[in-house]
């Protein structure tokens, strides 16, 4: 059974911050979403992974290499353009050979982990296993719906009336059977190749199809406020660790990570909470579920439930939180008279002020 990771799409919900990365790298407690996705495909016992990569493979290629560090064997797969789920398998084909396996959205979370929905696919090799969760806008997703029975008799992409709020997860299981269905699709109205018409073949064609429901953590890390939630579930299981140099007037409660390089001063750090290496911290205050990425600087100011990027910095700029901060960022006070705000802002940027 192989693996086929589909990382090529643009992230155009995360913008800014996917201008200048893949958004399947932007980190979750200092750790790119991608990498927990790939950890789940090798502790599921899968080793043979490809991965669709587009416009930023470089960087994706850059961050993941052969996949040995995973446990894994990884083949790139170069799509010219994101066209659709359905696309990525289509043009993954070669390296899919006649063998079974299993889908995963490169940006997509799953707390426990697919290892029971691989074994349950190898005990029943249905024709087509998918997973399913309740949601209250099913209308931002795939949705399923179920006959009495609990068998799937539908789906839909993105459906303006949905039948059920059962969203599909963003994990597939497929035997060699999905290649005939992808072959037989049609751009649909969002000219994408859409896997959920591929699998709806299948049900026309009489093949086995079953699903799961996932009760546990499950997010798609698609826009920001997504990508906050689940860094708040992973920084729930850290353990503590102060690697960095923390000084007496200093206050450290509950688990948090101060990284190698760091240097902490007059400063109150509220787990979970994890600071990376080579940062520096001071006259400031971090809150819980926030991750501050490596080289960072934070002086004179509080934040909390945030994500920080790489080698970024705040200065004597008051309480920021719930905030998605890019790399290399710059967050600074004004003194200028009259009390104005200077920004510089790219394009599908978003700005809250307090006024």
């Amino acid at each position: 059974m192989k693996g086929l990771v589909l990382a090529g799409g643009s992230g155009s919900r995360l913008r800014p911050i996917t201008h200048t990365s893949a958004k399947q790298l932007v980190p979750v407690a200092n750790r790119p979403v991608l990498f927990y996705g790939l950890e789940s495909i090798a502790q599921a016992g899968i080793t043979e992974v490809g991965i669709v990569v587009g416009d930023t493979a470089a960087e994706i290629k850059q961050a993941v290499g052969d996949g040995s560090r995973f446990g894994l064997d990884v083949t790139y797969i170069q799509q010219e353009r994101p066209l659709g789920l359905a696309h990525g398998v289509l043009v993954a084909r070669e390296f899919l050979g006649d063998d079974d396996f299993a889908m995963y959205l490169g940006d997509n979370f799953i707390v426990d982990g697919i290892k029971p929905f691989v074994d349950e696919f190898r005990r029943n090799r249905a024709d087509a296993q998918i997973l399913l969760t309740r949601v209250l806008d099913p209308g931002a997703f795939g949705v399923a719906e179920l006959d009495l029975a609990g068998e799937v008799v539908g789906l839909e992409e993105k459906p303006e009336f949905p039948k059920s709020d059962l969203a599909l997860v963003g994990v597939y299981f497929f035997t060699p059977v999905i290649h005939e269905a992808v072959r037989q699709l049609r751009p649909s109205a969002r000219g994408e190749l859409e896997i959920t018409e591929a699998i709806q073949w299948l049900i026309d064609s009489g093949r086995s199809i079953r699903s799961s429901e996932i009760t546990g953590y499950w997010k798609d890390t698609g826009n920001v406020a997504d990508m906050l939630e689940v860094n708040r579930q992973v920084l729930e299981g850290i353990e503590p660790a102060i690697e960095g140099v923390v000084d007496e007037s200093s206050e450290i409660i509950g688990r948090v990570v101060v990284g190698k390089g760091t240097v902490v001063e007059n400063c109150r750090i509220i787990g979970p909470a994890v600071v990376g290496s080579d940062c520096h911290v001071r006259d400031a205050y971090i809150g819980p579920f926030t991750s501050v990425a490596d080289g960072c600087r934070i002086v004179g100011s509080e934040i909390e439930f945030s994500i920080v990027l790489e080698g970024s910095s705040l200065e004597n700029v008051g309480r920021v939180q719930s905030s998605l901060i890019g790399r290399r960022a710059k967050v600074t006070s004004s003194r200028s008279v009259p009390n104005s705000n200077r920004l510089v802002l790219g394009d599908h940027s978003s700005v809250q002020i307090q006024v």
